[in-house]
């Protein structure tokens, strides 16, 4: 394969890039792109971008040699990344290779802060609910968010290690966002454009260690073990239409041991969108490029959409019967987690982890 030339020009004020191939020309004009990191080259991976289809990678150490390095430069990085997505795309990129959602780590193999939100506000109720705890008021007009551990995630296809099953073992299927450097007090419009990249998450959970940790009031520790996110994360210009700016409008779809737990339309019933959880954020202090926001775990109120956690099934199932039919995850389940477009394909490839015992 013969590689391309690209060259970068502003058009109508905007970012440009053309594409030399042969005889023809081809113009970039909008920010779609997919990147990753490989587990290789030290505690914050490699950086690749990833083909459309999620069937090659190529590195780009000339552009930048990590994510967060990516992020922290993004306005000098982002033409060059584009550039390199539509070269591997078009099949003109010669040092391309498989890629292998074996070998990558999590977007952000560890990140400077990881803020969780609680935007699907019938997934807070029905918590409460089995808890017999009432629903604040102010949760309606103000986010609930926590800061989880982010020093070190699980790549998508690592396990869930959890040393015992009495600690009630739970995924939270959820969407997340990477912001560039956000300024303290940030307005709801600019809040939009610090919007850098789109994944999805598996924001695990214990749940029998999280409900004392709430009597205590302070935050989650022990009843949140390392966070995985998707394979790849994407541009939002790379969702099309299901970005509306706010937020992505696709199914989110939950798997244990091959049984649909639910796959809920993740624009529908969010109270939160995320122009709105970072305006939270970023109230009293500036976030660092690299912040990841996740929106929680996403729930219709529509229950034929299913759940994005037991937990919530298990409510369910109460309020229905009145009887628990389903357990939380035992070591040896698999977990799926996936997102798939317009057409059916995988947007960010699969969280796919089997739970393990620690040794």
């Amino acid at each position: 394969m013969a590689s391309a030339r690209g060259i970068e020009g502003l058009v109508n004020g905007g970012r440009a890039v053309t594409h030399e191939f042969g005889s023809s020309l081809q113009m970039y004009t909008g920010e779609e792109m997919k990147v990753a990191s490989l587990k290789t080259g030290g505690r914050d991976g490699t950086l690749v971008v990833v083909s459309r289809d999620l069937s090659l990678v190529v590195t780009v150490p000339h552009i930048a040699p990590t994510l967060q390095r990516a992020l922290e430069n993004w306005s000098e990085c982002e033409c060059s990344l584009a550039n390199a997505y539509e070269q591997l795309n078009a099949g003109v990129t010669s040092d391309a290779f498989a890629f292998d959602a074996a070998l990558v780590a999590s977007p952000l193999p560890r990140a400077y802060q990881w803020l969780d939100g609680s935007a699907y506000l019938h997934h807070a109720e029905l918590l409460r609910r089995m808890r017999n705890a009432e629903m604040p008021q102010s949760l309606y007009q103000d986010p609930l968010m926590y800061q989880g551990g982010s020093d070190s995630f699980a790549a998508p296809n690592d396990p869930i290690i959890a040393a015992d099953e009495a600690w009630g073992i739970d995924f939270e299927a959820e969407v997340a966002v990477i912001v560039d450097d956000v300024p303290m007090g940030t307005a709801r419009d600019a809040a939009r454009q610090h919007i850098k990249l789109v994944m999805i998450a598996n924001d695990v959970s214990l749940r029998n260690l999280l409900a004392e940790e709430i009597k205590k009031g302070l935050g989650f520790v022990q009843s949140k073990p390392a966070t995985s996110f998707s394979p790849v994360a994407v541009t939002p210009d790379e969702l099309g239409s299901a970005w509306d700016g706010d937020k992505v409008s696709l199914q989110l779809i939950s798997r244990v041991n091959e049984r649909t737990i639910g796959s809920p339309n993740a624009g529908r019933d969010m109270y939160f969108d995320f122009p709105s959880l970072i305006v939270h954020a970023a109230a009293t202090r500036d976030l660092e490029a690299g912040t990841i926001i996740g929106a929680g775990t996403v729930s219709n109120r529509d229950r034929t959409a299913g759940s994005s956690c037991l937990a919530e099934v298990r409510m369910l199932e109460t309020l229905s019967s009145g009887a628990v039919t389903t357990a939380y995850l035992r070591h040896g389940d698999r977990v799926r987690i996936e997102m798939l477009d317009q057409r059916g394909d995988s947007v960010f490839g699969v969280i796919d982890q089997f739970v393990r015992a620690h040794n």
